[in-house]
């Protein structure tokens, strides 16, 4: 018979768990705070400057002459939509990261992203398609690759390499496929393409942010709501298993739900290139790998697009759509990971 835990042990390992979740809450305050900042900045500051209290006004449903227009029809869009499919991305990229206990297993990088472009793309091109349909045939492909990936995958369970290397393969050849119907595309389909492929939160009306919001609140409730089977899982199967995790059932519910965040976020926006990729590991940096970093990433990846995009319009030489900014951003650390990685022997 073990011996009682001394009661200075037990105050102790308390007062750290306590002092660690406050400090996780403070920083998950810090995000937040910093977030609604950046909704500040991007609705006053832009090619003209709009005062914060005409902001409010106008937010308020006040009609203020040369500021409603500019901040209600152009900059609070742009920043919902901005904040949303951010959010979508870095939530379901860190979905996949947790499950599969690998930093490489995002959406953009096994093949789901590129299911969706290589649906739309086709969509645009070949169908001739646009507006809703598009989004549709894109969303539809999205979790039809998911599955795809998850049944060849599939060996007496679902191994994280084998899944990421599969589905690295498969989007290979859905690029190869995308490359090829742009090679054929007309003039006037092949910009339209090539704008939805780079990843844009241009143009954005609160009509389009309806659908990702929904997506996010339905799906996003319901990874949420699976937080500590995922936390288990972190662990290794055969410990979640022992915990009394059902993986099958789990997994098959995360994946779905995921997978169609991310696919309706892509469907409206484009593949904003490496948030889901980022999101993650970032928030794992500032808020500590102790608890769930689903929320801390959602945030995070809200964050990276909405702040990429102001980038992309004022802060550069040239006007570039947000994802050219968030490749720019991710490519050195995809380089730097599989580097890592590599000198660690699969360790990351």
């Amino acid at each position: 018979m073990s011996a009682p835990a001394h009661p200075d042990l037990v105050r102790r390992v308390t007062a750290i768990r306590q002092g660690r979740a406050r400090r996780r809450g403070r920083l998950q305050f810090g995000l937040l705070a910093l977030l609604v900042t950046g909704v500040a900045l991007t609705l006053s500051l832009g090619q003209s400057w709009t005062p914060p209290g005409e902001v409010l006004r106008v937010l308020a449903g006040q009609d203020v002459p040369g500021a409603a227009f500019v901040v209600h029809e152009l900059r609070l869009p742009r920043a919902v939509l901005s904040i949303l499919v951010g959010a979508s991305f870095g939530l379901g990229g860190a979905t996949f990261q947790s499950m599969l206990r690998n930093p490489l297993a995002s959406p953009d990088i096994i093949g789901i992203s590129s299911g969706a472009s290589a649906a739309a793309v086709f969509a645009i091109v070949v169908l001739g398609w646009s507006g809703l349909a598009v989004s549709v045939f894109a969303v539809t492909a999205g979790l039809g690759i998911a599955m795809t990936i998850y049944l060849l995958s599939w060996r007496d369970g679902v191994a994280g390499a084998r899944l990421i290397l599969i589905g690295i393969g498969i989007s290979a050849m859905l690029e190869s496929f995308i490359a090829y119907v742009l090679s054929i595309a007309p003039a006037w389909t092949l910009q339209e393409a090539l704008r939805w492929l780079t990843g844009s939160v241009s143009g954005a009306t609160l009509e389009q942010a309806r659908p990702v919001l929904i997506s996010l609140v339905l799906f996003g409730g319901l990874l949420l709501s699976r937080w500590r089977d995922l936390e288990t899982m972190r662990l290794g199967d055969d410990a979640a298993a022992a915990l009394g995790v059902a993986l099958g059932r789990t997994r098959a519910l995360v994946v779905i739900a995921a997978v169609g965040m991310i696919a309706v976020a892509t469907a409206v926006s484009g593949p904003i290139a490496f948030v889901a990729f980022l999101s993650g590991p970032i928030a794992i940096r500032v808020v500590g790998p102790e608890r769930s970093p689903l929320i801390p990433a959602a945030l995070t990846g809200a964050l990276l697009v909405l702040f990429a995009d102001y980038a992309g319009q004022f802060l550069l030489s040239t006007r570039y759509p947000v994802g050219i900014v968030t490749g720019a951003l991710g490519a050195p650390y995809l380089l730097y990971l599989i580097v890592r990685t590599n000198r660690t022997g699969g360790r990351t």
